[in-house]
This record gives structure tokens, C-alpha cells and sequence, in this order.
């Protein structure tokens, strides 16, 4: 069969070359590929490792110490442990320049979403009105990707919102402060859905609940943040070692791709690419090709391919990207508990907000904090250092946060395009992106009804500590190439078929019109492996 060139190891680059795999198509995957050291002491709890290591401290927060985030008024509560570096590692060879947006990029192993947190929300028919296709069409793949991956969930209260689709396992034991949460919910449930529109339950979530194919359970180490040791935390990396031991599957990494060549019909026929390592260039040619890099390294490959064609420099507009808003709260009835590190560490509860539009649904996402880094916490407290010690000392089992989603819609006032460099041809990727008009309102009318939620559940929000995340945060980025049913230019098909390069495909989230208020990696391995079924 023919040679498909894909670019990117991420969620949607790994699940569409496992499909066509299965189809008998040969993949090449060009990829940066930086990656995890092998993980340490695999059999110890997080507890076990402080006593284990011969240098925790290095572990827990770096060699030098960059894992520890200084106190900052407009700072994050949330930092990336040291094993999770070579997610964020920079690339000197991607440059980029941002307007209203803080962006993050990855060219690890697996993408992005390997320090993600596994929320898996399938969209529902009103969340893909703007798509050209509806939930029926895309089920079968969310059933394929769920049966892969293996996807923990309940039948409950959030169902309105999460379609039910197939192979849904069981949830993992509730820690004990979640456990509480849910049963203060089901004693307001009347209030809190009939007059706050708010629904909780368990959230969806990409890991095992028991062992399934060759990979175990959850074991309740308490070091989810740090790396799953068992495997039962799913990340893109396992997917690709999956793919590697195919015959037709050939993983190439250390190679930063820069653009396409072009034929004189307007044909893709090569992809130019820069060893790392050795600073040569190198071109790969293929019948077709697969953009899978994430929605901005995607696009700015695919802007460089027509500057370096034509000359123009295109400007695309519609970026996409969801607000984010933390908002830290104490759970009064577990002050003075005991915590248990022995859990699993990421959110195990879920709350939907219903605004009177299905589209403008908001999702909250509620982690109560165990084994998380405490010291942006401890830091933010309005008090001393001293006093805010003691206070987490005796409140730490009570501590939660939830973050807060909101929708995203295509506007023409974010956007992104190139700046070159005449002198040397270099490029960089220039972003610029606009609150939409009345966000202060929404979020200002949101997190009174959150304080309201929390506060039918015998929880407070501490003062001064909701955190606004800046755009680019949420690193759910999309919209740039959208997918349409009429063609025109820099758009896709149905299918992510290039409306400019025929035998050009997108399969990350470039081609999204529409960012729900949900985690999209889910859907974005489900549409891989549609765009793999439907177009090859």
C-alpha cells in the first residue's frame, strides 16, 4: 500500500498510525521525539521514594531546584515535576512571538499529552453543531479509541452532558475527601440542580481500574503527577511503542520538519526536516501526508510551506483556545483528617454547569489535593510563611481545587500568521489572541455560582486565590484550519483533507471550528482514527 508520512507523536498523530496500520498502510512518523528517562524505584509508593532515593530533593523538585515556582501574585498554583521536563523542553529551531496568549509547545514523545491529566469527554451533537459531522458519525471511534486506551467512568448524573459510549470501565476507588464531596451532592442535589443548574459525578478519565491488556491496574502509588509506574495512567508514548512493533511502522525521531516541497501541479512531494543532532537537512518523500504536531506547530509548517512555495505570507484566523479559571476551596467537614498519599492523585469528580445554551456549557474539573506540590500553595496563602505552614499542616486533607473551563468560538481578531526574516529566510510563528467581548462579565457571574456550589457542599473559598490562567494555558489549542463541508482556502474536509494540498491531512486540532468547554484529547484521538477510516 501506498507510504503515508505522518508528523507529530502526539494523541492524534499515534492513534490515526495505529489505524492505518491496522489497514496494512506502511507509516513513516517523523518526530522530535525528546523523552522520559526510565522511571525510578517503579515498585515505590511516592511515600517509599522520599525514603528510597539517595537524592530525593532532586527528584521531587530538580537538580536545580527548577521545579520549585516563586511566589508570584499572577503566578500558577500548578508546576510540572522535573520528570515531566522533557514534555516542555524547548526547540531552538521553533520560534515564535505571542499577543494575549501564553503558549506552550511540546515535541516530546507522545506530545502534550503526556503530562496531561486524562480527562476523556466525548462531545455531544449540540458541542459539534459547527462540525461537519454529529455524534453518530464520530461514536464508533470514540467505542475504538475508549476499547484502546481504556476509559474509567459512571452512569450518573453527568451522563447529560458526556455521551455513553462503549467500553467504559469502572471507576477507581474515591480518596476520601471526593468520596465526602459526592455525598454532600446527592444531600443538595435539588438545590444545587434545580436552582444552580449544577450537576456533579465522576469524571471520565484515560486510566485502569484493573488490568487489561498487558498493562495493570491502578495500584494507588500516589505518584500520577510524577509518572505513572504501572502503566494504567494512558499517555500517547504507549500507543507509539504499540505502533513500533509493526513491521510497516518506522518511528524516526531527533527531526524538527520546517515545511513541504511542492510540485508544479500544487502537489505535496517531500518534507524537509532538520536533524537535531546534526544540524543537516534531510527530505522524505511519500504519497501522502499527515499533519499530527499540534494545532500550532501544524499550522506554522503548513504557513511555511506556502511562503516557501509562493512567497505569501497567509494570515489564518479563528484561533481557538479555553479559558481556564482555578478556584482553590477548604472543605470544612476534613479539617484535622489525616491524608492518604495512597490514592490516585489527579480529579476524580467532575461538575457541569448548565447556562441555558447547550454550546456554553461550562466543566469543571475538582481535584482534592494529596501528594501534589504544596509549596505554590503554601505560598499564596494571605498570611505568613510560618502561619501559613500550620495552617496547611492542619487543613491539607481539606484542600481542593477546581478548575473551570469555558467555551471558545472562531473570531476574526485571533490569529496567527508568519514574521520572516528577509536577511536569512527564518521564520517565526506570530499569535495574537483577544478575550471575547463580555468575558469579564461570564467569568465574574461563573465563579459566584461556583462559590454557591461550593458552599451547598460545606466548603469555602478561601479569599484572594481564584486564579485567572492566561490564554495559552489550557494548551487546548484549535481552529485555525477548520474543517468544513463547503471548500474554500486554508480549510479541510470532513475528512482533513487539505482544501489547498490534495494529498495533505490534519488530524490534530487545527481542523476544530468549534472548542467546547472540555478536555479535547479524547475527541482528538477519536477523529484520528475516523480521518483514518473515512480518507485512507
Amino acid at each position: 500500500m501506498d507510504k503515508i508520512i505522518v508528523i507529530g507523536s502526539g494523541a492524534s498523530g499515534v492513534h490515526f498510525a495505529q489505524s492505518v496500520l491496522q489497514k496494512g498502510y506502511r507509516v513513516l512518523m517523523l518526530d522530535v521525539g525528546f523523552y522520559r528517562e526510565e522511571m525510578v524505584n517503579p515498585e515505590d509508593s511516592l511515600t517509599d521514594l522520599k525514603s528510597n532515593l539517595n537524592d530525593p530533593a532532586a527528584y521531587f523538585l530538580g537538580k536545580d531546584f527548577e521545579a520549585v515556582i516563586y511566589p508570584d501574585a499572577e503566578g500558577e498554583y500548578y508546576g510540572f515535576p522535573p520528570s515531566k521536563n522533557f514534555v516542555f523542553a524547548n526547540l531552538k529551531e521553533f520560534r515564535f512571538k505571542s499577543r494575549g496568549f501564553s503558549p506552550l509547545f511540546s515535541f516530546a514523545r507522545g506530545g502534550l499529552a503526556e503530562a496531561w491529566t486524562a480527562g476523556s469527554y466525548p462531545f455531544n451533537d449540540e458541542e459539534l453543531e459547527d462540525f461537519p459531522f454529529n455524534y453518530q458519525d464520530i461514536e464508533p471511534y470514540y467505542n475504538q479509541v475508549a476499547e484502546r486506551i481504556g476509559i474509567i467512568g459512571e452512569m450518573d448524573d453527568l451522563t447529560r452532558f458526556f455521551p455513553v459510549h462503549q467500553h467504559i470501565l469502572p471507576p477507581l476507588k474515591l480518596d476520601e475527601h471526593s468520596r465526602v464531596l459526592i455525598e454532600s451532592y446527592q444531600r443538595k442535589k435539588d438545590y444545587l440542580n434545580n436552582k444552580l443548574k449544577s450537576f456533579i459525578g465522576r469524571s471520565r478519565i484515560a486510566a485502569l481500574s484493573e488490568d487489561r491488556n498487558g498493562r495493570k491496574g491502578c495500584t494507588y502509588t500516589g505518584r500520577c503527577i510524577w509518572g505513572c509506574p504501572t502503566g494504567a495512567f494512558y499517555t500517547p508514548s504507549l500507543t507509539l511503542k504499540e505502533c513500533m512493533s509493526n513491521p510497516n511502522f518506522q518511528y524516526l525521531p531527533g527531526m524538527f520538519v520546517s515545511h513541504f516541497k511542492v510540485d508544479s501541479a500544487g502537489k505535496l512531494k517531500s518534507v524537509v526536516a532538520r536533524s537535531v543532532a546534526e544540524h543537516s537537512t534531510r527530505e522524505f518523500a511519500a504519497e501522502k501526508f499527515v499533519l499530527a504536531a499540534g494545532a500550532l506547530p501544524s499550522t506554522k509548517i503548513y504557513l511555511d510551506t506556502i511562503y516557501h512555495h509562493t512567497g505569501e505570507i497567509v494570515t489564518l484566523k479563528g484561533l481557538l483556545d479555553n479559558r481556564q479559571i482555578l478556584v482553590p476551596f477548604l472543605n470544612l467537614k476534613m479539617i484535622g483528617k489525616a491524608f492518604n498519599p495512597q490514592s490516585y492523585q489527579y480529579h476524580q469528580l467532575a461538575i457541569g454547569m448548565e447556562t441555558g445554551e447547550p454550546k456554553n456549557y461550562i466543566h469543571g474539573q475538582i481535584t482534592t489535593l494529596k501528594t501534589a506540590m504544596i509549596h505554590p500553595i503554601i505560598q499564596n496563602v494571605p498570611a505568613d510563611l510560618k502561619t501559613s505552614i500550620f495552617l496547611f499542616r492542619n487543613v491539607h486533607a481539606a484542600l481542593g481545587v477546581i478548575n473551570v473551563i469555558f467555551p471558545d468560538f472562531r473570531r476574526e481578531e485571533n490569529y496567527v500568521t508568519l514574521e520572516v526574516d528577509n536577511r536569512n529566510g527564518t521564520s517565526r510563528l506570530m499569535i495574537n489572541y483577544v478575550p471575547p467581548a463580555g468575558e469579564k462579565t461570564m467569568i465574574k457571574k461563573t465563579i459566584k455560582q461556583i462559590k454557591k456550589v461550593l458552599s451547598a457542599l460545606g466548603c469555602v473559598v478561601p479569599p484572594g486565590m481564584i486564579h485567572i490562567r492566561p490564554m495559552g494555558a489550557s494548551v487546548h489549542y484549535a481552529g485555525t484550519l477548520p474543517m468544513c463541508k463547503t471548500p474554500r482556502a486554508h480549510t479541510t474536509s470532513p475528512d482533513g483533507q487539505s482544501n489547498d494540498y490534495e494529498n495533505l491531512y490534519f488530524v490534530d486540532g487545527s481542523t476544530y471550528p468549534f472548542l467546547p468547554a472540555k478536555n479535547l484529547t479524547f475527541t482528538l484521538m477519536a477523529n484520528a482514527a475516523r480521518v483514518a477510516d473515512t480518507a485512507f
